[in-house]
């Protein structure tokens, strides 16, 4: 990642995703680009917009220089106007290779936007991965990940980028499936699909484990075994293929976006700067 998009109004909870921001910008180099959206509202507009961009620019000037010379990044700010999801996403997709930093909960100007469903919003517009992250703990490092699969293979298309996550944080990978069912074929086949994902680990020289779970909810068995290994972010797609076969439907992005604990990665299912070309290389995922 080069540039790092941060969301911000300013609340004590917003800063959460500033933090985490700091901590992976130290680690990979990236850039920081925190942004204030100000939405168009009714009433005395110029004046009201011109308040709204004063206090804006007072709030990220105290921001600097709160971590000039903390910080091994460079830290900028902008601020536009529009609606927030969109303003967002747009801003990212203007950089090559940016990942959003998203907080899913806020609670002053901006709040809308850290509403859980409108911080899946912005997961599922934007071109370009997003961490979101609620009031829990900051990692002070990425030690560990949780890597959930299904059948399809957008799910597995996020696999080369959180590689490259893991490496520069040395951590080790987590495969998870969950089965839905009992059938033998189901179980096989996904037990067949972690096989192929962990020999791209070895490949890679990731440590990592497999587990396989079986149950109904998706996300509440997931996030109940992050918890039991104490893991430190969960890397998911925002939506798949719709199939009798798929486990990580968009709806299951949308519970983790509220229900998360520690930080999620949301990959889109159409667009991934870190390319799997590899992956196919291997011979990996053929039927």
């Amino acid at each position: 990642m080069k540039t790092i998009i941060v969301p911000l109004d300013f609340s004590d909870e917003s800063l959460t995703g500033l933090n985490l921001a700091l901590m992976l910008a130290n680690k990979t180099g990236a850039n920081i680009q925190m942004v204030h959206v100000i939405g168009k509202n009714t009433g005395d507009y110029n004046e009201q917009m011109e308040n709204e961009n004063q206090l804006a620019k007072s709030k990220f000037e105290e921001i600097l220089q709160k971590y000039k010379g903390k910080n091994n990044s460079a830290l900028s700010y902008t601020i536009t106007e529009g609606r927030v999801f969109k303003e967002i996403a747009d801003l990212a997709d203007k950089y090559e290779d940016a990942l959003t930093v998203l907080s899913t909960h806020g609670a002053s100007g901006f709040e809308e936007l850290f509403i859980g469903g409108n911080a899946y919003k912005i997961t599922s517009h934007s071109k370009n991965p997003v961490i979101t992250v609620r009031r829990g703990r900051i990692p002070a490092n990425i030690d560990k990940i949780v890597l959930p699969l299904d059948f399809t293979f957008q799910t597995r298309e996020k696999v080369p980028y959180t590689v490259e996550l893991a490496k520069l944080f040395n951590s080790k990978i987590h495969l998870l499936t969950i089965s839905l069912s009992k059938l033998k074929s189901t179980v096989k086949k996904l037990h067949q699909y972690a096989e192929q994902v962990a020999s791209y680990l070895d490949t890679h020289k990731i440590p990592y484990t497999v587990e396989h779970l079986h149950g109904s909810n998706l996300t509440d068995l997931t996030l109940d075994y992050s918890r039991s290994i104490d893991a430190d972010l969960i890397s998911i797609m925002t939506e798949q293929e719709k199939s009798a076969s798929n486990l990580l439907l968009g709806n299951y992005a949308h519970q983790f976006i509220n229900k998360a604990f520690i930080p999620v990665l949301s990959f889109p299912n159409y667009h991934l700067r870190i390319t799997a070309e590899d992956i196919w290389a291997l011979g990996a995922f053929n039927e």
